[in-house]
């Protein structure tokens, strides 16, 4: 995907807003054999590596391919028209698990032709946890593709310095937080903005690790909990003891911790590329890296999943982005696509972006780790390039690769993948986080808060 906070908001109102006039006809299926496809990964330079990779597949197979790059944000809105119009295209690419909730919930996906796709490729040669959330029980909604972690980032030179652990749990985040608070310099930047996804984000990342659910197995509304509230209370401290003052954003998070005024951040993966220097929009500027740019990327440690005293077992915010067979494709062709996606042209996929591209297929039946070994060489970066194994350690690019395996996600593996969806149009957590850090609640308020509005949403969609 792009970046972190920008998932499609509107997505669980696919047929269920009004219905626009129609579709540009550049976004229409043909009949004359043309396979139509739509990707989310509409940058003009990501649109140009597709292409050249969808020319090797008409080379191989005769299938002439249209692909269209969609805004997310035009997405709902896109498809709403599409599926109106009898013109839906014939796969669908890069959407994230609330997507393939709500496309399939309006029953706009051919799921039969997902589950013999992932048969086809072999299911053992795909991330088992990155399966899981692809599916409802046992049907595959769409063929996982790729994934971007929700990561902790810290300062490893200051933790060294302080003699701090790695801030892996509640009482290590906090207590080094605490301790790295002075003067000019926080021990934390993290989200507070009310209507940002990535606010949502970062509090879910934080809350999973204390056992904290959006809804339990049986439906019901559960983010007023004891868990809930404990996560509630520990990002309030946090920002209000550890951080700094005022609302914080997507750019804002990042521009403090390269900054060097932050020990810790909260972020995506897709942080990677940008924190070696590789994006010329966004240079690290802290004091030490004006003599050496990569000072940051050499003292800079991960952590995937975090744990918190309620916590059963470390978890972690996470997306899995899937392809999509619609429910009016050309079967046959769209399958063979989707296939050819997978295998000969998947490591150029991954390339359009490795450090927010993880493989969750790993390999094929030949060599269970061809995906994972030929994605650590990709080059990482836009204005300059990469690998990410020559620019960070060893092993914390094998963290980022594993870290699919602890991915939490709300809502998702209780059937609720719609609410989850809806929930992002309406940001019911984003703005309970804002009001809390803004000393409008206190955490139990905020939670409550929370817990009655995802309720109210809930209830709109029965």
């Amino acid at each position: 995907m792009t970046r972190p906070g920008l998932i499609a908001a509107l997505l669980a109102a696919v047929l269920t807003t009004t219905v626009l006039a129609g579709c540009s006809g550049d976004n229409s299926s043909d009949d004359d054999g043309t396979l139509t496809v739509w990707s989310l990964e509409n940058q003009a330079d990501r649109v140009a590596a597709t292409q050249k990779v969808i020319a090797d597949f008409t080379r191989s197979t005769g299938i002439e391919v249209k692909y269209v790059g969609v805004d997310e944000n035009q997405f709902s809105k896109l498809v709403t028209a599409a599926a109106a119009g009898g013109d839906l295209p014939d796969v669908m690419g890069a959407l994230p698990l609330a997507a393939l909730w709500s496309l399939d919930a309006n029953e706009l996906l051919d799921t039969g032709s997902a589950g013999e796709i992932v048969e086809s490729l072999g299911a053992d040669t795909f991330n088992r946890r990155a399966l899981a959330l692809a599916k409802d029980g046992g049907k595959v909604l769409g063929v996982p593709s790729d994934a971007w972690a929700q990561l902790l980032f810290y300062r490893t030179d200051l933790f060294t310095k302080a003699g701090l652990t790695a801030p892996t749990t509640y009482d290590a985040i906090a207590a080094a937080a605490k301790k790295l608070t002075s003067g000019s310099q926080v021990g934390i930047t993290a989200a507070t903005v009310a209507n940002d996804g990535f606010t949502a984000q970062t509090f879910e990342h934080i809350a999973l690790g204390n056992g904290c659910e959006l809804v339990d197995d049986g439906g019901k509304i559960t983010v007023g909990s004891d868990e809930c509230v404990g996560a509630f209370e520990f990002y309030d401290d946090l920002i209000k003891n550890a951080s700094v003052k005022g609302a914080q954003s997507v750019d804002s998070t990042r521009a403090t911790y390269f900054s060097g005024r932050a020990a810790m951040v909260i972020w995506s993966s897709f942080l990677l590329d940008e924190l070696a220097g590789l994006r010329s929009d966004a240079l690290p500027n802290c004091p030490q890296c004006k003599s050496d740019p990569a000072y940051l990327a050499k003292n800079t440690g991960v952590v995937t999943a975090i744990k918190g005293p309620d916590g059963r077992q470390p978890a972690q915010f996470g997306e899995v982005v899937s392809w999509a067979v619609s429910a009016t494709a050309q079967t046959a062709n769209a399958k063979k696509f989707v296939e050819f996606m997978m295998g000969d042209g998947y490591t150029r996929w991954l390339g359009q972006a490795p450090e927010g591209k993880v493989p969750v297929r790993t390999g094929d039946p030949t060599n269970k780790t061809a995906y994972v070994d030929a994605w650590r060489k990709l080059p990482a970066g836009v204005d300059k390039k990469a690998p990410l194994d020559t620019v960070y350690p060893a092993a914390l690019v094998d963290q980022l690769a594993s870290s699919v395996d602890t991915f939490g996600r709300w809502g998702i593996e209780q059937g609720e993948g719609r609410l989850v969806g809806a929930t992002l149009g309406e940001l019911p957590v984003a703005k309970a986080v804002n009001s809390m850090t803004s000393g409008q609640l206190d955490p139990a308020a905020a939670a409550e808060q929370c817990q009655e509005q995802v309720d109210d949403i809930k209830k709109s969609l029965e």
